[in-house]
């Protein structure tokens, strides 16, 4: 007790007293706060998951189903995630009102805070590929134009066409141009393969090299036109076939004006 009595009167005591209590303060502050904050998060994300599942109901039920669990003309959106809906809603594929038609890309009709509540809405059903992030789809620090180059040859030419302008696919189908579309929707059909194209899981692309295919793909669409008009950026093939046309239609021209001099 005598030795606890002189600690107490040490002119250290009250210094060390203090930084403990303050220690002690701080730390159930941030413990508090933690808690409130991911109370909070859960109320917000229950607020958005009810938002939008009115939005499903009101625009995507007749199709998809009560439950989203799909229909004679559209598929179960079960496991699916939010990344898919992203993709189809923001870019104006979905909704529409003939699914007999390849979906195209148009003004979409929900706005952003529409889109991320149907995509909560559906994310919570069952787990999928999530949207990506900014910090995710960093492009320019993570990215390399010769790899993604390689890789878009590699992996997506045959559809997309080397200059990725699109082109045609069997059964009336076709592959879209990728100039203009923005890297999250790019990032998001390499991993949920919409319509016909294949998925691209991280197994058989990583997140960096999608990362370089985008860097390709933006470095490409801001590359100028130095030779005028870019028909479809497909080299000779176009160019060929447009002087050829030019140049039959002026020899025919030439010929029937000949040939109404000679009577």
């Amino acid at each position: 007790m005598k030795r606890l009595s002189r600690l107490r009167r040490h002119r250290a005591a009250g210094p060390i007293l203090l930084i403990f209590a303050l220690f002690t303060i701080g730390t159930t502050f941030q413990v508090a706060s933690a808690v409130n904050n991911e109370s909070t998060s859960i109320a917000d994300r229950a607020v958005t998951i009810e938002e939008g599942k009115q939005i499903f109901l009101k625009g995507c039920s007749s199709c998809h189903g009560l439950n989203a669990e799909g229909g004679q003309i559209a598929p179960s959106l079960i496991g699916v995630g939010a990344a898919s809906v992203d993709f189809q809603v923001a870019t104006g594929r979905m909704p529409m009102a003939d699914m007999s038609v390849q979906a195209m890309r148009k003004d979409p009709v929900y706005n952003a805070e529409q889109v991320h509540a149907l995509a909560t809405y559906v994310a919570s059903l069952a787990p999928g590929p999530q949207v990506p992030g900014e910090e995710l789809l960093n492009y320019e620090r993570d990215g390399s134009v010769a790899e993604g180059g390689e890789l878009f040859r590699t992996n997506c030419a045959m559809c997309h066409n080397f200059a990725a302008q699109g082109g045609a696919l069997t059964q009336g189908k076709y592959a879209p141009t990728l100039m203009g579309v923005e890297p999250r929707h790019i990032y998001e059909a390499m991993v949920t393969g919409p319509q016909s194209m294949p998925v691209f899981s991280d197994k058989t692309i990583t997140p960096e090299e999608k990362l370089s295919i985008i860097k390709w793909i933006k470095a490409a669409e801001a590359e100028p036109q130095l030779g005028g008009a870019a028909l479809g950026r497909v080299g000779p093939v176009t160019e060929g076939l447009l002087v050829w046309t030019l140049g039959i239609g002026l020899l025919i021209g030439v010929a029937v004006w000949l040939a109404m001099k000679a009577r």
